[in-house]
């Protein structure tokens, strides 16, 4: 049995973690660190899914209002900061609860800033979840143990900071202009283009 991670496939080399698969079987693990952070995270999102389902709210739509809710009102730059999504993920879970009513656009005096705030049918439907999204809480706390989770949390703490670090690195690499210097030879450095 082979896992793929980027496309190529990987032998699982034997590991296993328990509970993985269903809650209750132990299951396969992919030597590839980002594979299995989204297999768990997979696993983890549909338990919280699935407690939240009364209140109408997906457990990514929860932490949205509840990081809104906290600040008051809050535009698109502070969301993708405070929760870590992509700018496409969290524009769409934004345009679905502006349409559902439950958050509503901010007049900001620069028009580019999208500010968004809860509505009275956000802050309500927040109400509901919340005592559902601790449910989900004390679930996964119980079944893992807090010193489990508390070590848990402060590693993957330091894995987010480290593929934050690398990404910002790369990404300031990629934007520093590349000059142009004839070689002697075919080969000569690549100019950058100015965009059009």
């Amino acid at each position: 049995m082979h896992i793929g991670c980027h496309g190529d496939s990987m032998p699982l080399m034997g590991r296993v973690a328990a509970g993985v698969q269903d809650g209750r079987k132990p299951g396969p693990l992919s030597p590839c660190v980002c594979n299995t952070l989204r297999m768990v995270s997979r696993a983890v999102t549909h338990l919280y899914d699935d407690i939240l389902r009364p209140s109408g709210l997906r457990v990514t739509q929860f932490s949205i209002l509840a990081a809104i809710e906290r600040s008051g009102e809050a535009n698109l730059r502070q969301l993708e900061a405070a929760l870590a999504i992509d700018q496409t993920t969290l524009t769409r879970s934004l345009n679905l609860l502006e349409r559902d009513r439950m958050i509503e656009r901010v007049p900001h005096p620069d028009g580019r800033i999208k500010a968004m705030r809860l509505t009275r049918k956000g802050r309500r439907v927040l109400n509901v979840a919340r005592p559902l999204w601790a449910q989900a809480q004390d679930k996964v706390l119980r079944d893992l143990g807090t010193r489990v989770w508390d070590d848990a949390q402060r590693r993957l703490a330091r894995l987010l900071h480290v593929a934050v670090e690398k990404r910002r690195l790369r990404r300031n690499r990629m934007r520093k202009p590349v000059r142009a210097e004839a070689t002697s030879g075919p080969a000569q450095s690549i100019k950058r283009r100015k965009p059009l």
